[in-house]
């Protein structure tokens, strides 16, 4: 069963549908296509069931453009959810945003980012042009997903669009900075990927000895800030000592 709701300040994709996901789930989809203005009422809604939570709501996830629910079916009817997310989603206000914003040191190329000097000569660019097109884009936090902390981002440039290997390789660190089709990446733990990698970056999207685990957020803004090896590992000392804590620009 699908249910469209109906959005009184008539914004774009406001009008959800409602997919059930096996017995327990539901998706709350905005619209067919990836962009901020989805993701944005995606996180509003969620933001909406942690504050005033539903009786029989266990959790939300949001993923770039819907809002998976689950439930537990022996306390609430899937019908009944539906009608109390597609009244939650009537009067949902949407605001500007007030995004945390990141400024994440990278050390480009060497031996995380491996696949730096072949995506240049690829897209007929020097390695510096290609840091620099790619330090100067304003990256979205679109979803946390795949791996704990693992941070799926928006916003990067046409020009380095680049499919995946054919062949993922087996293991790649945790802070390996990546490219996926139209899509950049921070590896939030070590493990296999066919992303293409550019840098890597001495702060850790999840530790689990933090008080907060995952490092961002969806709806999180992020720019990578090109530094020497010599400074990347300076920070990644600092960091295990304890001395240095990863810390965004205030939210606005």
């Amino acid at each position: 069963m699908s249910i469209q709701a109906h959005d009184p300040a008539g914004n774009p994709g406001a009008a959800p549908a409602f997919l059930a996901v096996g017995d327990s789930a539901l998706a709350v989809q905005f619209g067919e296509s990836v962009d901020p203005e989805a993701n944005r009422r995606v996180i509003a809604l969620a933001e909406s069931l942690t504050d005033f939570p539903l009786p029989g709501v266990l959790e939300c996830v949001p993923t770039y453009r819907s809002l998976l629910v689950t439930y537990d079916p022996a306390l609430l009817r899937g019908a009944a959810l539906e009608a109390a997310l597609a009244e939650r989603v009537a009067q949902l206000q949407v605001s500007a945003e007030a995004a945390r914003r990141w400024h994440v040191p990278v050390v480009y190329g060497g031996e995380v980012g491996l696949d730096l000097e072949d995506l240049a000569r690829e897209k007929h660019l020097t390695s510096e042009e290609l840091i620099q097109l790619h330090s100067a884009a304003d990256f979205r936090v679109y979803m946390i997903g795949f791996a704990p902390g693992f941070a799926y981002l928006g916003g990067l440039p046409e020009a380095l669009h680049t499919p995946r290997l054919p062949k993922p390789r087996m293991s790649i660190p945790a802070g390996a900075v990546g490219i996926g089709g139209q899509q950049g990446s921070i590896n939030s733990v070590t493990g296999p990927s066919g992303w293409r990698f550019v840098g890597w970056t001495p702060w850790r999207a999840f530790d689990p000895a933090r008080a907060e685990p995952f490092l961002f957020a969806a709806g999180d803004r992020l720019h990578f800030v090109p530094v020497s090896a010599a400074e990347g590992a300076e920070i990644a000392a600092a960091l295990a000592a304890g001395e240095l804590t990863p810390t965004p620009e205030a939210a606005r």
